[in-house]
């Protein structure tokens, strides 16, 4: 119901992503089927499933036949011209009587650096009405979100913002108008990221302008992901921790940097033992970090929780996977392998973030715990680096 002409007026707004088959051959742009989130699967089964299930969908759209429309479609924008056209050839139909708008479970695509990002707006009215506007906008916006957290000052920050018009004020009489658009960013400074208390997103914003009243506003968004190397100099990691005279534990991972699908390896060998211990576990933690005063921060803090540090700082830590590697009291001179893979963790990691914009951080720690028989714990944290290998 529209009250004394304050609403929508009829009119939806429905925004469609189309990548290019060069980038979709390529590799620079890959669908997926899910959206990341920071939560924690509780089934950790559902893990394999997911990423199997993801890797079926990208070899099914790569091998799926593109239209002519896709490009036409995408040529028309690239070359600045606008199509009003009501399923016409040169855009992508749909069964008939059924609008965009209805078309459920759409494809999320993940773009990489420098890709460009294109697609149609199809602005769908009721058969038989019209509708007058002042102008129809669209903008592609990149922005931190710290709306979730409670902290002074503003809520998010726009670090890239870009604004086209798509139509002049006009009148649209035709049930369907699609109109083609397209970006060139040549750069995405940041990776996309959902976390607890702060989104990065990168979003295509829709704005119908309306003569005394508000903008008709609708916003679509799309994933960035940043593909980067393995640093030259990935030193193993190597420390001595201990109780004096009552423990002594020399441990060792091959490497600090590692990929998303990596596999972590190393060994703990014990040197001094003379407390009896129960059992000894390996757990992977993630911090995320956000506020002002970041930069200064320093991480602490372990297990579940929030905490707020000076300057405006809140800090929230997840584990998001713990396993047992002992079990049984350790003799001197015995070596326990360790190795785990990040991909069967019940989690979507990222990319460690280190204060973008000087925002938010995301590190990652493994956190080595031994439990005696008087269920006392003792701890070690060592931060690792994960990088991004490849899109998806």
């Amino acid at each position: 119901m529209v009250l004394f002409g304050i609403g929508d007026a009829g009119i939806k707004i429905h925004i469609e992503i189309q990548p290019t088959p060069q980038s979709m051959a390529a590799g620079t742009v890959v669908p997926i089927n899910h959206r990341p989130s920071w939560k924690v699967t509780k089934n950790p089964f559902h893990t394999g499933l997911v990423k199997f299930a993801h890797w079926k969908d990208t070899h099914d759209h790569r091998n799926q036949r593109i239209y002519p429309g896709h490009a036409a479609s995408a040529a028309a924008a690239a070359a600045g011209g606008v199509s009003m056209n009501s399923g016409v050839d040169g855009l992508l139909q749909y069964p008939m009587g059924t609008h965009p708008s209805l078309v459920q479970d759409e494809v999320l695509y993940t773009y990489g650096e420098n890709e460009d990002v294109q697609g149609v707006v199809h602005l769908i009215l009721p058969h038989g009405r019209k509708f007058e506007h002042l102008g129809v906008k669209i903008q592609f916006v990149g922005r931190v979100d710290l709306s979730q957290a409670i902290l002074d000052g503003r809520s998010h920050h726009d670090f890239i913002s870009l604004t086209k018009e798509l139509q002049p004020p006009c009148t649209l009489y035709q049930s369907q108008t699609s109109i083609p658009f397209y970006f060139r960013t040549d750069a995405k400074p940041y990776e996309s990221y959902h976390g607890r208390n702060v989104n990065v997103r990168y979003f295509v914003r829709v704005l119908v302008e309306r003569k005394f009243l508000p903008a008709i506003k609708q916003e679509k968004d799309v994933l960035v992901q940043l593909i980067k190397h393995e640093p030259r100099l990935n030193e193993p990691i190597k420390m001595e921790v201990g109780i004096e005279e009552c423990l002594h534990i020399e441990f060792q991972y091959q490497k600090r940097y590692y990929h998303l699908n990596d596999c972590i390896e190393g060994n703990i060998h014990f040197m001094l033992v003379r407390i009896k211990i129960k059992y000894m576990e390996l757990a992977v933690l993630r911090r995320e970090s956000s506020g002002d005063g970041v930069l200064n921060s320093k991480p602490g803090g372990i297990g579940q929780g929030s905490e707020t540090g000076g300057g405006s700082v809140v800090t929230e830590t997840q584990t998001l996977t713990r396993f047992e590697i002992m079990d049984g009291a350790p003799v001197k001179g015995e070596v326990i392998p360790v190795r785990l893979y990040l991909s069967g963790i019940p989690a979507d990691l990222t990319p460690t973030y280190d204060s973008p914009n000087s925002r938010f951080s995301v590190r990652y720690y493994l956190n080595l715990v031994l439990v005696d028989e008087e269920d006392r714990r003792y701890f070690k944290q060592q931060e690792i680096f994960l990088w991004r290998k490849e899109l998806g």
